[in-house]
């Protein structure tokens, strides 16, 4: 099979799986309500948590880890049957998984930011990259409870790491920065808020109705 119908193949099914919400399909199927119609109406886990608090939260994650950790998995073995880089594969999957949560087909196309989606994606790069990547993030939101800041700064773990430990080869380090630049994009309302001091700090607290 040419390879460069291995790619299209692996980048389809990741964007198709990619596009399945988490936290959709938890405040609909479980809280009644539709996540994109409160607080900040953005489908993804910190608008989740702030509007209904810890409950549910385990579930929103584990339909994400799934959506993520398969087409990237499935990426990698699709790569190594037929001759290729296994890593490769993974790292393209995790692109495509990103656009298809940021740009989902199901949802006219209106998605979250990919926060989790790269988190877990760095998982199955390499455990030095997802050291750095998650140790930023962590740190960073420790330190000024801005789940957005943290993941923006984060993010950018993994090209540093994939080019300080020799990770992947040169297109990979691209996808890799690929990733960062479509995860900080998606942020842009919240840069703006940031600026002017009005973003939101993580409080494991439910919102009040």
């Amino acid at each position: 099979m040419p390879a460069i119908l291995i790619y299209c193949v692996t980048a389809v099914l990741a964007y198709i799986i990619g596009g399945i919400n988490g936290s959709i399909i938890t405040s609909k199927y479980i809280y009644r309500r539709d996540i994109r119609e409160e607080g900040s109406h953005n489908p993804g886990l910190t608008n989740f948590l702030r509007v209904f608090g810890k409950g549910g939260v385990a579930l929103v994650i584990l339909i994400d880890v799934i959506k993520t950790l398969g087409p990237v998995l499935l990426g990698g073995l699709l790569f190594r049957r037929f001759g290729l880089v296994p890593l490769s594969g993974r790292v393209l999957a995790g692109l495509f998984v990103m656009l298809g949560n940021a740009f989902p087909l199901f949802y006219k196309f209106k998605g979250g930011k990919g926060v989790l989606a790269v988190g877990i994606l760095l998982f199955s790069i390499d455990w030095r990259v997802s050291v750095i990547g998650w140790g930023i993030f962590l740190v960073v939101v420790a330190a000024t409870r801005y789940v957005s800041l943290g993941a923006m700064l984060g993010v950018w773990g993994y090209p540093i790491a994939m080019a300080l430990f020799s990770v992947g080869s040169y297109i990979d380090l691209i996808i890799s920065i690929a990733c960062c630049t479509l995860l900080v994009a998606r942020h842009h309302q919240n840069i703006r808020r940031l600026i002017r001091g009005e973003e939101t700090k993580l409080s494991l607290k439910r919102k009040k109705e």
